[in-house]
């Protein structure tokens, strides 16, 4: 694969995923929008984890605070942590089928959930409802398609 190629390609999908991450939907769908930047993040890190590493996700994270108008830092913290349990396991990740993958991805996305919802509960005292645990649930339904877009995508 060309790196130059390749290296639009990988900028490209990421913001693609930050459009989906603030497209406007219904408030009742709103709550089931998923990470869709940390799950790119997360593939391009197990597919390519000499390319994709904690540089790209400290820096799409940053963009994320920006993007979604939150505590500078947060999402660059929470998304760099991710990628790196990524890097570490990504050798046995791309053994795992798919339903062994998804349950890892829903620690991840739990894992960057309740740092997320740690941060906000810094600023000021917040209580964890049940819509908490939407966009963790849906990210892991959405893994399995996340997956063969993404590696379709590497394979052009």
């Amino acid at each position: 694969m060309n790196n130059e190629y390749s290296s639009v390609r990988i900028f490209v999908t990421l913001l693609f995923a930050m459009c989906l991450r603030i497209v406007s939907l219904p408030e009742s769908l709103a709550l089931f929008n998923p990470d869709w930047v940390l799950l790119v993040l997360m593939y391009w890190s197990m597919a390519i984890p000499e390319r994709v590493g904690i540089s790209y996700a400290w820096g799409f994270g940053i963009l994320t605070d920006v993007l979604m108008g939150r505590l500078f830092g947060q999402y660059a913290l929470a998304y760099s942590l991710i990628v790196y349990l990524c890097l570490i396991w990504h050798r046995q990740l791309r053994q795992f089928p798919l339903p062994q993958q998804s349950a890892f991805v829903f620690g991840c996305l739990l894992i960057s959930q309740l740092l997320l919802f740690w941060f906000e509960n810094l600023k000021a005292p917040a209580q964890l409802h049940g819509s908490f645990w939407l966009p963790v649930l849906s990210g892991t339904a959405c893994w399995s398609a996340v997956y063969y877009v993404m590696r379709s995508i590497r394979r052009l």
